[in-house]
């Protein structure tokens, strides 16, 4: 039953993630004079407001160290401050489902940056991985439109989601500094409140006019709520749940199933329409995705028996 529910959590945070960028494109449709700073502020706002003073009801709001604060604040303006500006701004773009498949080929590129930073080897499948996640995308741009017609937002909205995957490589290598010494939660928890103090002051000085233009309607509330509540706080609360008892690796393999949801949503609303194109698109992406991810759970398994040798050796001794 346990692993039931870690499993449950796992594809609920998949799930929440997958309807967040169909949500981003409701919200830019409920008000569009809203703009990306405003977005992502509101959802900063929200998620702060919910999960710093339930964390500290609880007494799990850990204190950060002095000689951990600037990985904190580099953590935070990487993500959420890089990466949301750009993903938000790609995903308004293009089409929410299409958005998903480009941020979820993330771990196909974590590999290099490990390669790069921690002299990690890189194996042929992650080169397999990508290539095929590459034409998968491809597939998916052919015939792709925007709601004027123009190829140039595709083109721009990919070069965001690009950045995207970039600024997320590079958190992941920067997690990897604080990530043994404080609870995922509590991780996100700063990120989340660092991340509105960054993007505060600098929504108020480009778009603070423009407050004063939205509408607040019921929807618009909801969506909004939803974005910083669930997306946000919920998703990752699960998420972390999962990596606490099954591990990242394998966790991370629920994440595969992120652009399957988004199109779902999408469909579902009517927002997007199911097309052959997308439909082989998108199992092409997945298939490069999860190839990668079979590869490094192997990796971790076959490093299994000799970290626990390894133990058993220094016991000895």
């Amino acid at each position: 039953m346990k692993k039931i529910l870690v499993y449950f959590t796992l594809f609920l945070a998949a799930a929440l993630w997958g309807v967040s960028f169909i949500m981003t494109k409701e919200v830019a449709e409920t008000e569009p004079s809203m703009t990306a700073l405003q977005i992502i502020t509101f959802r900063m706002l929200l998620a702060s407001a919910v999960m710093i003073p339930l964390l500290a009801l609880m007494r799990k709001l850990e204190r950060v160290r002095r000689e951990d604060v600037k990985w904190f604040l580099m953590l935070s303006f990487a993500e959420p401050f890089l990466y949301s500006f750009l993903e938000t701004s790609g995903t308004l773009k293009l089409d929410g489902s299409l958005a998903a498949v480009v941020v979820a080929t993330i771990p196909l590129f974590v590999p290099f940056g490990m390669a790069a930073v921690y002299k990690e080897k890189i194996h042929f499948l992650t080169i397999l991985g990508i290539i095929l996640s590459l034409v998968g995308i491809a597939i998916m741009l052919m015939g792709h439109r925007t709601a004027d017609g123009g190829q140039q937002s595709v083109v721009s909205g990919l070069l965001f989601l690009a950045g995207a995957v970039v600024v997320a490589v590079v958190y992941t290598l920067l997690l990897v500094k604080v990530v043994d010494r404080y609870r995922p939660i509590t991780i996100t928890a700063y990120q989340n409140f660092i991340g509105l103090l960054y993007y505060l002051p600098i929504m108020l000085l480009a778009d603070g006019d423009k407050l004063g233009r939205l509408t607040f309607s019921p929807k618009l509330v909801l969506l909004l709520l939803a974005l910083g509540i669930l997306c946000s706080t919920v998703a990752y609360a699960c998420y972390n749940y999962g990596i606490r008892h099954i591990g990242a690796t394998a966790s991370c393999i629920f994440t595969n199933t992120i652009p399957v949801f988004s199109m779902i949503a999408a469909v579902v609303i009517g927002q997007e329409f199911f097309s052959m194109g997308k439909v082989i698109g998108m199992g092409i992406v997945v298939v490069g995705v999860v190839i990668v991810q079979m590869k490094t759970a192997g990796d971790v398994k076959s490093e299994e028996p000799k970290m626990k040798s390894d133990e058993t050796n220094r016991n000895t001794v």
